[in-house]
């Protein structure tokens, strides 16, 4: 199908798993309500952004993939028809974790996990403590309704992870995501920091043809203010709806999945692409040692 209908849930946390899994079902039926067939859950949706700190008693929050979570979530993809990407703590074995997204799709079947590639270690992100870096690749999922390619959060600054997604055939890609300001820095520097985060985003969807849907929480955790922001873009960059960075929200758009032809086409950065002169893109840097 060349249209899809996709909804965002921009939501907040608390401290209480169970109530966050409830909260997000409820904005997927919402979402559901609204149109969409494939719903996009933000990063980490069932806690409080706990990488904030070092902290072994977090690691309780991991569960396997599949497992609880996406149990519930499988009966309600089933139930309303609609694919759920769902951003989980998984446990994969003792001592080892993963920041990863499941894929729901819209019969309620178990599509498959990506783990997140890129782990970032920051004040205030202190994710190489919790995940080991993803070890399944880059990964597309054939959904219902579309082919789908899902990266997380510190992934959106990485082109060669967008363009490998791509490549791979996807025609959305979506970016569940956590990532806010301190709440002691000065607004001009917020300014600069969102508009950082969604134009390397928009430049993936220009590079490579595809529409880009990235979706953040909002809410204040632990001295950072979590910005929402999440968008919309098309093919082209053009942003087709943002979302406020202080309110809860779920929104629905129609995206036209026409358009990766038409823009592919026009300007047809695919065709030109020098694959016999990308070598050195796989060293650290290109020094003389």
């Amino acid at each position: 199908m060349s249209k899809v209908k996709v909804g965002i849930v921009q939501m907040t946390c608390t401290a209480n798993k169970q109530e966050n899994l409830d909260k997000a079902i409820v904005k997927v039926r919402e979402a559901a309500a609204k149109g969409a067939q494939i719903v996009c859950l933000q990063e980490l949706f069932t806690s409080l952004y706990f990488c904030d700190e070092e902290d072994y008693d977090n690691f309780k929050l991991a569960e396997p993939i599949p497992g609880p979570s996406t149990d519930a979530l499988q009966k309600v993809a089933g139930e309303l028809g609609v694919v759920i990407i769902a951003s989980l703590f998984e446990k994969r074995a003792q001592g080892v974790y993963h920041n990863t997204t499941a894929v729901l799709d819209a019969d309620g079947s178990y599509l498959g996990k990506y783990r997140k590639m890129h782990i970032p270690d920051d004040p205030g992100f202190y994710e190489k403590f919790y995940f080991t870096p993803g070890d399944l690749g880059y990964k597309v999922f054939k959904t219902k309704f579309a082919t789908i390619g899902v990266l997380i959060c510190w992934d959106q600054w990485y082109p060669e992870a967008a363009r490998i997604t791509a490549l791979m055939g996807a025609e959305i890609l979506f970016y569940p995501t956590a990532i806010g300001w301190a709440t002691t820095q000065d607004e001009a520097t917020n300014i600069k920091q969102y508009n950082a985060w969604q134009t390397i985003q928009r430049g993936h969807a220009v590079a490579n043809g595809v529409h880009v849907v990235s979706v953040n929480r909002v809410g204040e955790e632990a001295g950072v203010k979590f910005w929402g922001g999440s968008f919309f873009a098309d093919p082209f960059g053009e942003v087709l709806h943002q979302t406020t960075v202080e309110q809860e929200e779920v929104v629905v758009k129609e995206l036209d999945l026409d358009q990766s032809d038409y823009y592919r086409s026009h300007w047809p950065f695919l065709r030109d692409r020098r694959i016999d002169s990308y070598q050195p893109i796989t060293k650290r840097l290109l020094d003389n040692d």
